[in-house]
This record gives C-alpha cells, structure tokens and sequence, in this order.
C-alpha cells in the first residue's frame, strides 16, 4: 500500500471565467467521478444528476447511491454493473481508459491516491480532466468551490464550506476547556502511516494533539515509546473492518496509556480519508474517542462508523468504562 502522500499531481481543469461562475450550457452533463469525494461533493451541492460513472465505494457515502442498491436487491456492486443509471466503475488507482468511455462522461474528476499506470489510462481517455491532490482542509474547500463552479452551483458549493467550517468550529469550543490528549492516528497498518493533514486539523478540534506526521510512515517502536492515550486507526479501504486486537499487539502498544485505558478506535475509512463535507461526520467520531464522557455515548450505536475495542481484549478481566483514567 502506497500512502495518499504519493503520486500527488496539481490540479488539472479548464480555466474558469473571472468571477468562478460557469454558463449553464458550457457545465458538464455526464460527469465520471473516479473517487467518492467527487461524488459526495457533486451530491451536496444537489448535482449528483450529473454524474454518470463512479466508484463502488461511493455508495458507502451517498445516500441515495445506498438507495439505488436497496432497490436492486444488492449490497454492493462491481466493475461495470450500475447504481440505477451510473455506470460502475474503477477508481483512479486502477481505472482503464474503456472503463471511462463506456460512460460517455464530458467530464473526468480523479482525486488521490493516483497510480501512474491509472492516470495515463485516465488521460488516453482523451476526455477532460480535473485532477484533485488535497492535503489540508483549505485545500478541500477549494475543490469544493471548484467542483460547484464548474457545474454552476457556486453558492450551494459556498454554503456546503460554510457548513464545514462552523460545524468544526462548533466542535472546537466544546473541546477548547477539555484536557487535550495525545492521539495517534494512522490511515494504514503495514507499513504503519500516519493519517493525512486534514485529519490532524480535525484532531486538532476535536481536543487531541496528532502524533508524528501526517502522511508519513513510522514504527510502531516509535509510536509506543510516544505513549499514545488514544489510539485511532481509519484504514484505507477497510471501511470499519481493522482488526485492533491485533494493532495493539505491536511490540510495546499494550503498555500504552491507549491500550490500558481501552481508548483503541476503528472510524470508517469513508469518514476520516474521503475529502468531502463527510469528513464532519469524522470529526464527532474523533470527539467520541478522545473525550467519550463528554461527546454524546450513543454516537457508539448509532452507525456512526466509531468502534472501540473490547476493554477486556486490553485488561483481562477487568471490566472498565472506555475513557477511565487508570494511569494516562
């Protein structure tokens, strides 16, 4: 597994008029979205319409992609199957070029991770292109702002940012007098990587202090002798499937103030690395892990995407509350 951090190329798009507003008859009609953050973006800024091919993991952030595969009977779908009438395709870390054509798009919107095998099939597609390369949140306000541009919802994509923003910002003054914890997060298990810069400003808000750097590979020899109270792992690709059991079976991880105070977390994979308005969706989860007494405790069972570990995998028998301090 390469981490999000590589293969980042700039931003590729038509230029856009002056003032960032696109005339309705030059917009896109067919859209291929190669990476769900394109797709959730289109869908809060009430374009979804638009897009004719995406990915299977985009129903795990679309509402209404879910419902499209509720009514066909599926759980899932593959590779040239459809959500209703959205061609299914690869993402922009395998797509092929006849994959893309299939679908007729006028538009390509790619984002990270990139595969160079993958953006040269993306580009022999000959259609146009706009690649996305987030690292930050302001980066992510921006490919907001571009995608709404360019299918001429400028002020539904400037009300979506403002959400964002004030939802993190509400966040952040409940968290402002809390003690501040350290957390370690990681978007990958083997080689262990550290999530991405987004996700260290979302900690940041929800009341943690990130741990090494984002995006960067580590040890977990390292990581343990940090002594992480709050340990998170959002894996690419894995949904809310990481086996923590074995993530503190790491040399020297079950020591940690994490493991003996049973604050090991799994969040969703589609909340934490899909760069769109989703990712406040992360944000409470991470509230919920750092400060679990404070942040609402049925965050737990509401499908929020936030699992703890079994406190008694990390203290025998000894039953505690997640969270309680025995030692940090």
């Amino acid at each position: 597994m390469i981490s999000r951090s590589c293969f980042v190329i700039p931003r590729i798009f038509n230029s856009l008029p002056y003032n960032n507003h696109m005339v309705e008859s030059r917009t896109p009609r067919r859209i291929a979205c190669l990476q769900p953050s394109a797709t959730v973006i289109l869908s809060m800024v009430g374009e979804l319409n638009r897009v004719v091919a995406c990915t299977k993991y985009c129903a795990e952030v679309v509402p209404e992609l879910r419902s499209e595969l509720r009514k066909q009977g599926r759980a899932n779908a593959r590779v040239g199957e459809r959500y209703g009438d959205r061609l299914v395709v690869a993402d922009s870390w395998s797509t092929k070029a006849s994959e893309i054509l299939a679908a007729e798009p006028e538009l390509v919107i790619a984002a990270v991770p990139y595969r160079e095998a993958a953006l040269a099939e993306i580009l022999k597609a000959g259609v146009r292109f706009l690649g996305l390369a987030p690292r930050t949140l302001d980066d992510i306000y921006t490919d907001i702002a571009t995608i709404a541009a360019l299918v001429g919802a400028s002020e539904r994509g400037a009300k979506v940012i403002g959400e964002m923003q004030a939802a993190i910002e509400q966040v952040r003054r409940r968290t402002a007098s809390l003690p501040r914890k350290r957390v370690f997060c990681e978007e990958w298990g083997k080689p262990i990587i550290a999530s991405q810069a987004w996700v260290a400003e979302l900690l940041d808000a929800a009341g943690g202090d990130f741990m090494g750097k984002p995006g960067a590979q580590c040890s977990a020899e390292e990581i343990a002798q940090q002594n992480p109270e709050v340990i998170i792992a959002a894996w690419c690709g894995a949904g809310d499937r990481v086996p923590l059991e074995k993530i503190i079976s790491r040399p020297g991880w079950s020591e940690t103030s994490a493991a003996k105070n049973a604050q090991v977390y799994c969040i969703s994979d589609e909340l934490l690395n899909t760069p769109a308005p989703t990712l406040i969706a992360g944000l409470r989860a991470l509230a919920a892990a750092i400060h679990p007494k404070i942040f609402d405790p049925e965050i737990f069972d509401r499908g929020s995407g936030l699992r703890s570990i079994t406190p008694s995998i990390t203290q025998g028998s000894v039953t505690r509350v997640p969270g309680e301090n025995v030692g940090a």
